[in-house]
């Protein structure tokens, strides 16, 4: 996990920016209000796992993806950072290897399409 960083979406609270950087993990926002084509460019070029709440980012045929370093969408609402948090670290206890993966994570834990 030494190559792990992460892309936020500009829909992610600051929160889970600061618990990533608390356990050590690189992690930056994307520029405010660029569009979805671009964040997914982005998020190749930086070799970041892109996580967002934009479901468009769970459309395959949009965003397949073995073309990213991982994508995650979180399906909480609402959105309370608190919740988000909660999820992402269980989710981050159980996965180690997002490259090519989608995982989408909601209050009952997540899945993941290869």
């Amino acid at each position: 996990m030494s190559d792990l960083k992460f892309l936020l979406d500009e829909n992610i609270p600051k929160s889970i920016m600061n618990f990533l950087k608390s356990k050590r993990i690189p992690v930056e926002y994307v520029p405010k209000g660029i569009k979805n084509n671009k964040v997914a460019e982005i998020a190749k070029e930086k070799k970041a796992v892109l996580m967002t709440r934009d479901s468009d980012f769970a459309n395959m045929l949009m965003y397949p993806p073995e073309k990213f370093y991982g994508i995650i969408v979180f399906q909480i609402h609402p959105p309370k950072p608190e919740s988000l948090i909660k999820a992402l670290s269980n989710f981050m206890e159980e996965v180690d290897d997002f490259r090519g993966k989608l995982f989408i994570i909601d209050r009952e834990g997540f899945k993941m399409i290869e």
